[in-house]
């Protein structure tokens, strides 16, 4: 190229460069009244602050603020403010049977729901989630050939409320999928709901994939329980390369010791379940930096559960709830002690009856109930989301911030069922739940 048409060239691109850059934000604008706010950053409330939003921006925060001439007043001065929750760990496309299993469930979705039907079905349980006072999810496969995306585009153009999507498309997985008992004859249809790896560079083109599809996360299989299989060293290095080179974070399923080592130390974002993970292992994930989502239920979800499908007299229910609870929160107190950033992530796709953003919601109360202190427990569901998102405007309330909000009542750091009395949501500096 010659210089000459280098120069035409940079004419025509600097004012390009200059609109990229972005105006200043614009839009209507609303002064919020809070009782108390609770500061993500410093895991504190914060009495009587007031929040200046223009368009979908926090332009200032503090005390006294003057309205603006023509700006809408939200008077919440009755209320605990809160960044919009953040779940990193979703399914909206996915609703299993309590009874049923990933392989029941899975050709369910595939041959009978289809994914025309599944993503309906996925924004109306986006809905429930934007209702609880959860703003932005981390949607991580079971979603079938990007369904999860199609209702992504669906909602950011507003044709469907719903919480932010950041979602991965199907999951690189080894062979089978979690299909583990499928036939090999009908092995295509794990095609359907998983992307198979074979291979380094076949990981490389799988990365590749769901990021032109529009992936923001690339979810993989270390270990694809209740399958056998794990991806080799080699292939979780090529997956991990090749989404750092594309700027993407990778979430990892892994649920035994080895696959869970094996995957943190292959640069992984975050470590998915962790059923089986040995006290070294934590330790390993805490040096390396990989957070954690422990994708836990708490003791009222769990024992609903056991109501709902067993017979077992109360006593046996007490027993079985007790145990698993001795389990769940002993592997989060190891994690804990250990240092691990813990990130709040349900994983709720079981039907529990009830709406599925108020299921998901209630993973907070597992974490407060394995002994992590409230104010830590809402940073999992808000800063720590959104660092793990690598987004640092969600779950904080601070200039610059996008203005994603929820009000309740109470203060949730002294009673933490204050979180389930939601009256108002906004996103994006919209009101999408008022229920004052």
């Amino acid at each position: 190229m010659t210089r000459l048409r280098q120069a035409a060239l940079l004419g025509l691109l600097l004012p390009a460069l200059a609109l990229a850059q972005g105006p200043p934000p614009s839009g209507p604008v609303t002064l919020v009244r809070t009782g108390r706010v609770f500061d993500a950053e410093a895991g504190r409330m914060v009495e009587g602050q007031d929040l200046l939003i223009r368009g979908d921006r926090i332009e200032a925060v503090g005390t006294g603020l003057d309205a603006p001439d023509g700006a809408t007043v939200l008077d919440l001065r009755r209320y605990t403010v809160l960044p919009g929750l953040i779940d990193a760990h979703t399914h909206l496309l996915y609703l299993e049977e309590p009874n049923s299993s990933l392989m029941e469930g899975g050709m369910k979705a595939v041959l009978t729901e289809g994914l025309p039907l599944r993503a309906l079905r996925g924004a109306t349980r986006a809905k429930t989630f934007l209702d609880a006072g959860i703003t932005t999810v981390r949607d991580l496969g079971n979603s079938g050939r990007f369904g999860d995306q199609a209702l992504r585009r669906a909602i950011d153009e507003g044709t469907l409320p719903g919480p932010r999507i950041i979602g991965s498309g199907p999951g690189l997985s080894p062979d089978g999928g979690q299909f583990p008992d499928l036939l090999h004859p009908h092995q295509g249809l794990v095609a359907e709901e998983y992307r198979i790896v074979r291979g380094p560079g076949d990981a490389v083109a799988a990365v590749r994939e769901a990021v032109a599809q529009g992936a923001g996360v690339v979810k993989v299989y270390a270990d694809n329980t209740p399958g056998r299989l794990s991806l080799t060293d080699e292939e979780l290095a090529a997956v991990v390369g090749e989404a750092r080179r594309l700027g993407v974070p990778v979430a990892a399923h892994a649920t035994l010791d080895d696959a869970i080592r094996r995957a943190a130390e292959s640069g992984v974002s975050s470590i998915e379940h962790a059923y089986m993970a040995s006290d070294s292992t934590f330790a390993a994930m805490a040096r390396l930096g990989v957070a954690y989502v422990p994708t836990e239920i708490d003791s009222v979800t769990v024992r609903g559960y056991f109501e709902a499908t067993t017979d077992f007299a109360p006593e046996e229910i007490d027993r079985r709830v007790t145990g698993y609870l001795g389990w769940s929160r002993d592997r989060i107190r190891r994690a804990h002690a250990a240092g691990v950033r813990i990130v709040a992530g349900s994983d709720a796709y079981l039907d529990a009856g009830r709406p599925q953003g108020e299921v998901a919601k209630r993973m907070l109360w597992a974490y407060l109930g394995a002994g992590i202190p409230a104010a830590e427990v809402l940073q999992a569901a808000t800063i720590r989301a959104g660092a793990l998102l690598g987004r640092d405007d969600l779950g904080v309330l601070r200039p610059g911030a996008l203005a994603d909000l929820v009000a309740v009542e109470g203060d949730p750091l002294e009673d933490f069922d204050s979180l389930e009395q939601v009256r108002l949501v906004m996103k994006g500096g919209a009101v999408a739940h008022d229920a004052r």
